[in-house]
């Protein structure tokens, strides 16, 4: 399997990212928060506060594995997949993960206005972010094969940096 699987923060660009690559490289691209919704039939935000995090984690672990068995597709995958020892296993196993890095400022920035991101409610602020990046620092260094610092990128610069290291 030779799948493209990208991890990062909230608001680092994965799904950006990843309809460039699509663009550029004709591979089929999934979005595994995307894929959660259409299963579940209700918002993310809908199922942390009805089912919680768990349950959530649990329906994203599935979406993981059924991807998995893909070949040449390009996943964004949600911002805590690398919570999960058993994702990373499997994303591993599938193809090779690329971290893209947004500092908190530009994670602030991206994701000051959109309501869709319930870990965050309440703590869009630099210091928030970047206490909740640093908790999972260490799961996406011990998760990714290839890191891309975004700020001040283009999308197009970043897949295409992603392509060169791939």
């Amino acid at each position: 399997m030779n799948n493209i699987y990208l991890i990062g923060f909230m608001g680092a660009g994965k799904t950006a990212v990843a309809r460039t690559l699509e663009e550029l490289t004709n591979r089929e691209r999934f979005d595994t928060d995307d894929m959660i919704v259409e299963r579940e039939n209700k918002a993310i935000s809908e199922i942390f506060q009805t089912e919680g995090e768990e349950y959530f984690r649990k329906v994203e672990g599935e979406v993981i594995a059924s991807l998995t068995e893909m070949e040449n597709a390009v996943v964004s995958c949600g911002g805590g997949v690398i919570k999960s020892k058993e994702n990373i296993e499997q994303l591993k196993r599938g193809g090779k993960v690329v971290f893209l890095y947004a500092s908190p400022k530009t994670v602030l920035e991206r994701v000051l206005r959109n309501d869709r991101r319930p870990l965050l409610e309440g703590k869009k602020n630099i210091s928030d972010i970047t206490k909740m990046m640093e908790e999972r620092m260490p799961f996406y260094e011990a998760a990714y094969d290839i890191r891309i610092d975004v700020d001040g990128k283009t999308l197009e610069e970043i897949a295409n940096e992603i392509l060169n290291k791939i």
